[in-house]
């Protein structure tokens, strides 16, 4: 009897990460570490906010409730872009990038509203949103479908730069910096520069502009004072605990107190108003506090699980439009979660950049749910690709049996026979 040896480990990990096996596998990871993160998101939401709105008259859970709220629209509208195709998908580019500019040109209007200094929400009676959540969204959407129709002529610098660096990419910097909000221009730029690498652009663009954005950032910090405080906050340069040492600091604190294991869900002492507005940008360090360092570690797994879902939808795919628009959102989610957490342990500035899923904000949960949607239809695609081509191979096998003496082959057996060759 002869047996066929298995594979190594490490080539079965390395197999599964490029996509091999059934595309069912990539949408349930995708959409369960999702759910997880989301669920995870709404409890510390719950904890952190409710110490400090004790006293207010909306109640201690207020935001807990608002942000359930936009994490059911924010799954409703996933649920409804799963089932859309890639055509449908392909057809909404235009219009999205076209209303995000609008929306972000509302922004420098009287309906803009600033908060914490930057000038990035819209406010309409009691409804605020943030523009800028859609637009990072919309240009994955809209640079995949421009960069797929150019892809033979993308190595040529013009036809890198037009129209997706300008006047599109340079029209969205644009108006997020009059807001000054620095941390989303950052996420602006990485998906830019994410699309265009995917899209095939030559590297020495990248190189020339890698310099030119690095002496934009420091001529925007040398030029405002709060990003100058904060950048001598993060060197050490704090002769005293006081802003913007003070978050910082306290988050550092919250970290170090959590242990392995945690003091406890709700129980965390650095969410009574020691970290301001906790349940924002700094709520990955009430997590560390209350759930230990066995919480994060389970935050930062469920987002490695979720890059490698995004990352084997991307792979699995012929398709430029489906490589360039998943590794957008892949750069978009996975990249904006590494900047928060790196500057909550501080090993970057405080940018102002939230945790997905996990940071309190209904525009930001919403458009990253829908970002995901997005991909699940693309993953959705890839498994009734795999269907229709195991009913042909069924079908061709059954043909083929049936004009011998043998006994006919079963579908089933088919269908193995082509996950084995597929893998």
């Amino acid at each position: 009897m002869v047996t066929t040896p298995h594979r190594p480990l490490w080539r079965r990990a390395r197999g599964f990460l490029e996509g091999q096996g059934s595309s069912r596998t990539s949408y349930f990871l995708i959409l369960g570490c999702a759910a997880a993160l989301t669920v995870i998101g709404l409890v510390m939401v719950l904890s952190s906010s409710s110490v400090e709105n004790i006293g207010e008259s909306s109640g201690s859970y207020d935001l807990f409730i608002r942000q359930a709220m936009f994490a059911v629209v924010g799954f409703a509208v996933l649920f409804v872009l799963s089932r859309l195709g890639t055509n449908r998908l392909r057809s909404l580019a235009w219009p999205a990038i076209l209303l995000a500019i609008f929306l972000l040109a509302l922004v420098l209007t009287p309906l803009g509203h600033e908060v914490n200094g930057n000038q990035n929400w819209l406010k309409i009676g009691s409804f605020t949103a943030q523009p800028s959540e859609a637009a990072k969204l919309a240009l994955a959407l809209w640079a995949a479908v421009v960069l797929e129709r150019k892809a033979k002529l993308i190595g040529q610098l013009k036809h890198s730069i037009v129209p997706v660096i300008f006047p599109v990419g340079a029209i969205l910097l644009g108006l997020i910096m009059v807001g000054r909000d620095l941390g989303t221009a950052m996420v602006i730029m990485m998906i830019l520069a994410a699309v265009l690498f995917l899209a095939g652009a030559r590297l020495r663009y990248f190189l020339i502009a890698g310099g030119i954005g690095a002496l934009g950032a420091g001529i925007m910090a040398l030029t405002s004072a709060n990003r100058a405080v904060r950048i001598q906050a993060w060197m050490g340069n704090c002769e005293f605990p006081t802003e913007p040492c003070y978050q910082p600091d306290h988050g550092m604190y919250a970290l170090a107190s959590g242990g392995w294991w945690g003091v406890g869900l709700g129980q965390s002492r650095q969410k009574w108003s020691y970290i301001p507005e906790a349940e924002n940008d700094f709520i990955f360090t009430i997590l560390g506090e209350e759930l230990g360092l066995a919480g994060t570690l389970l935050v930062i797994g469920l987002f490695a699980g979720l890059a490698i879902g995004l990352f084997r939808v991307a792979r699995r795919s012929d398709s430029l439009f489906v490589k360039i628009c998943t590794g957008g959102i892949l750069i978009w989610i996975i990249g904006q979660a590494f900047i928060n957490i790196a500057m909550v342990t501080g090993l970057l500035p405080v940018i102002g950049v939230p945790l997905p899923f996990i940071s309190y904000g209904g525009s930001a949960l919403t458009f990253v749910l829908a970002g995901i949607g997005v991909v699940l239809a693309f993953a959705r695609e890839q498994r009734q690709e795999e269907e229709a081509a195991v009913g042909r191979a069924a079908n061709t096998a059954t043909t083929a049996a049936s004009g011998t003496s043998g006994p006919p082959i079963h579908p089933a057996g088919a269908a193995r026979a082509w996950k084995k060759a597929r893998s």
